[in-house]
């Protein structure tokens, strides 16, 4: 049994007047004001946080930046080892999310260390919970697959449903990425119920999506685009700009397997827009690559789209995102193979004429 989703990034007071589906700028005005009358580095340092967060996820990311920074510095001058582990966490979530994935490496890993040694079971969950999804994005499986494992039984012995969808769907993008597309789409499932059943709209949109990419992949495309717009009304009730935006590219997505390369066009140019405008390089790369592949399907000259794979590839390195480095490499040698001039086979028919005469055998 797992008791209804709470957000414990909110913290002392705001816990009180917060929850997990507040939307974001509630949160910023509501921490906003905290700040303003915080008579303590502690409260200051909570109040700090929440304000980075909500700026995260309206993806207002030079905000956010100042603002954990600002947690941190408050944390460390009230001697709270955990509220510094929660302000750390932070700094390496928008590492993450702004592409830069060692140092969100970095941060997460002090974050545990902090936390760990204050006794903050929750600062240390969801750290570790960074950790583990900064290595599934990059791709390092075998890093990070018993790391998941062992956040779902904390999940489940705790009773924390958003630790689950957490846990549960990173698990379910593993397989998916992998292959195993029935085994994703079960977990994904389950995430998508556990966190319908836990008031977690914010992880339902994210479990929905999963679905629906793996229903996508499987040839159910109005099931799939169904459940994105479902997903997308509650992206937009919560002002989840970041989530919004890998929802309309994952619409891409959808329409590109489809063969609906004019719309799928038209999409990615929307995300493509969304994640320039919230500075997010990853989701922006992925649009990119996303946008590329409709305008070959549309008849783009070949040279310009091999040239632009070649700069998406050099991204994708850069940022640390196997997976769809792999991506890249893939659709550059299907069009180099599709583009390939067929050898002809040589003829050595005897009956060809003008060919030499082959003696009878004696």
């Amino acid at each position: 049994m797992y008791g209804k989703a709470f957000a414990p990034e909110y913290q002392g007071e705001l816990g009180t007047a917060l929850g997990v589906n507040s939307s974001y700028e509630e949160v910023l005005t509501t921490a906003s004001r905290a700040h303003a009358e915080a008579g303590t580095a502690l409260e200051r340092s909570r109040a700090a946080l929440a304000v980075a967060e909500a700026n995260r996820r309206l993806g207002r990311v030079t905000q956010a930046g100042d603002a954990w920074r600002e947690s941190y510095r408050s944390a460390r001058g009230a001697g709270d080892r955990g509220a510094m582990a929660w302000a750390l966490w932070s700094g390496g979530t928008l590492a993450r999310q702004c592409g830069s994935l060692p140092l969100a490496r970095r941060l997460l890993t002090h974050a545990v260390a902090l936390a760990d040694g204050s006794g903050d079971r929750l600062a240390h969950g969801y750290s570790l919970a960074g950790l583990a999804e900064t290595g599934r994005i990059q791709g390092d499986y075998e890093a990070v697959a018993e790391l998941h494992e062992q956040l779902l039984e904390q999940g489940r012995a705790h009773g924390e449903a958003r630790h689950m969808v957490w846990a549960m769907s990173g698990i379910a993008q593993m397989h998916r990425n992998t292959g195993g597309y029935d085994k994703a789409l079960e977990l994904f499932e389950e995430s998508a119920r556990i966190a319908a059943e836990a008031d977690d709209f914010r992880g339902r949109a994210w479990s929905l999506r999963g679905v629906a990419d793996v229903l996508s992949v499987q040839g159910e495309t109005e099931r799939a685009l169904t459940l994105l717009s479902e997903a997308e009304a509650i992206c937009r009730t919560m002002d989840l700009a970041s989530a919004l935006a890998y929802n309309h590219k994952m619409r891409g997505n959808v329409f590109y397997r489809a063969g609906r390369y004019e719309s799928a066009r038209e999409t990615y140019t929307l995300s493509l827009r969304e994640f320039r405008e919230m500075q997010e390089p990853r989701g922006e790369a992925l649009s990119r690559l996303g946008l590329a592949k409709s305008r070959a399907r549309l008849g783009r000259d070949q040279v310009e789209t091999l040239a632009e794979l070649d700069a998406l590839e050099a991204d994708f390195t850069r940022i640390g995102l196997r997976h769809a480095r792999d991506m890249v490499i893939a659709f550059r040698a299907e069009l180099t193979a599709q583009s390939a001039p067929e050898t002809p086979a040589p003829r050595c028919d005897a009956t060809t004429p003008g060919s030499p005469a082959i003696p009878a055998r004696s």
